[in-house]
């Protein structure tokens, strides 16, 4: 197994220990409730999951828009050395 892969495992064992632990109900306040009973399990596994599909959102790779279709025009852009000069830089050296 690849390291990434055993450290995703080990930490969702330790995730899913944490939460076993913490079962206990507690009182929350709300926005517009006054006291509510949630327990702990569901309020840090929500957490969590919010976390983890908020670090895959502002990580995941970008997208790039491309194209197949023949009725565009497929333009490649000039390669050019990072040692080359231009005429304008060569006259302005001069």
């Amino acid at each position: 197994m690849r390291t990434k892969t055993i450290f995703i495992v080990i930490f969702t064992m330790l995730i899913t220990i944490f939460l076993m632990m913490n079962t206990d109900a507690v009182d929350f306040n709300l926005l517009f409730v006054d006291e509510v009973k949630i327990s702990k399990l569901l309020v840090i596994g929500v957490c969590t999951f919010i976390g983890f599909i908020l670090g895959y959102w502002a990580g995941r790779p970008k997208t790039t828009v491309s194209t197949y279709d023949d009725r565009f025009e497929h333009t490649e852009a000039p390669v050019v050395s990072k040692g080359a000069l231009s005429d304008e830089d060569r006259d302005y050296i001069s």
